[in-house]
């Protein structure tokens, strides 16, 4: 799992830094902490859409 905290990735003190924190996501276990997060804080659906569309460019890379 990655250093950067779920909050660090999409609270940012730049919110144009939140896509930087989603790209830089590599594993299915820092983004599924990261939805989790989103789900029990803040529930965007542009920040859950674009995390949903991260994990299926690493399920691709993994196949």
């Amino acid at each position: 799992m990655s250093e950067i905290s779920p909050e660090q990735r999409l609270e940012p003190p730049n919110t144009r830094l939140i896509n930087a924190g989603i790209v830089t996501i590599n594993d299915m276990e820092t983004l599924l902490a990261c939805v989790a997060y989103e789900n029990a804080n803040q529930q965007r659906v542009q920040i859950l859409r674009r995390l949903e569309q991260r994990a299926s460019e690493i399920r691709a890379e993994d196949d």
